[in-house]
């Protein structure tokens, strides 16, 4: 049996992290290294899935409900504007392989970052 992800970590209270968003099958948390003035992380609470590819087709309810977190941070945070990045695989920058999406917002206009 492999080792809990640090989200998986997280979420039950053994590392900190700054949880802003509970619902029951997902969480959201802020980026330790923001690239953006927002920048959290929208997170399955199953580790089940290690990227979107595998939660799409393994779970698009769960997915969908990823998104309608998103927009609930983006509308409470960045006036309902925002940026959803799924990196998916080593060489797209996925370094954690607990199925994650970045949520970005509250750029200057016209200046994205890192993209």
């Amino acid at each position: 049996m492999s080792e809990p992800s640090i989200f998986t970590r997280i979420l039950s209270g053994e590392i900190p992290g700054d949880i802003v968003i509970e619902t029951e099958k997902v969480f959201a948390i802020r980026d330790i290294n923001p690239q953006a003035p927002l920048h959290m992380l929208v997170i399955p609470k199953t580790e089940q899935y290690r990227d979107v590819t595998e939660l799409a087709a393994g779970d698009p309810a769960l997915l969908a409900d990823m998104v309608a977190v998103a927009k609930q941070i983006a509308d409470e945070h960045a006036n309902g504007e925002y940026r959803l990045i799924f990196n998916n695989g080593p060489s797209a920058a996925q370094s954690v392989f607990h199925v994650h999406a970045h949520v970005l917002g509250n750029f200057e206009e016209n200046k994205l970052v890192g993209f």
